[in-house]
């Protein structure tokens, strides 16, 4: 037969109670130990007979520190409750006050806007006008000083683009005028140019003096010998 289910209640025997408290009370001494070992833990166990008799078992044999340890605890948690509701009821005053403050905020709001006024005596309003005439002149004098800023910043940016567009056109006009100047290389083609065309156009010269050389003699031959050969010199586009 297998084992019956034991009830949960005080056992009325005294010799079987006191059986049952030897083994149980060895049984959870072996639990103790054994979860100490297996999982690494530190246990402190304290158990008490019916007669008073002390039975204990602590990891290491460590129980004052263990016991100290648990006090710590406890008193700690007890602690960190206090501080806990102390905090939860600060956060509820806290959250009273901003709430009443955005409240002040809105209406106030409001009342800038030429809302609400009904409810405004006649010193609240006058106090309201002051308010908004104020403001209305800081926003005038913030508008003026960003506008005056804006101008200099504007008037800064116009002269560094005048400066800027004299400096260019100074540079347009350099290279134009060093377009205009011919290179060292065209300059000595325009004089070979100019000392070819003198040695082409010298024949003349010549023609003219052995003319004047044959009218003086009146030798017809030299002069149609002279001319024949001053006829090879000219070129044929200048005899046609």
């Amino acid at each position: 037969m297998g084992r019956g289910k034991v009830q949960l209640k005080r056992i009325e025997n005294k010799i079987n109670r006191q059986v049952t408290f030897s083994k149980r009370r060895s049984g959870l001494l072996k639990k103790a130990h054994e979860i100490s070992v297996l999982c690494d833990a530190e246990v402190a166990l304290i158990v008490f007979s019916t007669k008073g008799k002390l039975s204990e078992f602590s990891t290491d044999s460590c129980m004052e520190r263990i016991l100290e340890r648990y006090d710590r605890y406890s008193t700690t948690d007890g602690q960190l409750v206090a501080t806990d509701s102390i905090s939860q009821g600060s956060w509820i005053l806290e959250h009273a006050k901003l709430k009443a403050k955005i409240e002040v905020l809105q209406k106030n709001q409001r009342h800038y806007m030429g809302e609400d006024l009904e409810s405004l005596s006649l010193k609240e309003l006058q106090n309201l006008e002051n308010q908004l005439d104020s403001a209305l002149k800081h926003l005038r004098s913030k508008k003026n000083q960003i506008m005056f800023e804006s101008i200099s910043q504007l008037q800064k940016t116009d002269k560094a683009l005048q400066d800027k567009n004299h400096m260019m056109s100074k540079k347009i006009k350099n290279k134009e005028k060093e377009l205009a100047q011919p290179s060292p290389l065209e300059q000595q083609n325009q004089e070979t140019s100019s000392f070819v065309l003198q040695k082409t156009l010298q024949p003349f010269n010549v023609t003219g003096d052995v003319f004047q050389a044959v009218g003086n003699s009146g030798d017809v031959e030299g002069t149609s010998q002279q001319q024949n050969q001053t006829n090879t010199m000219i070129p044929a586009w200048m005899l046609t």
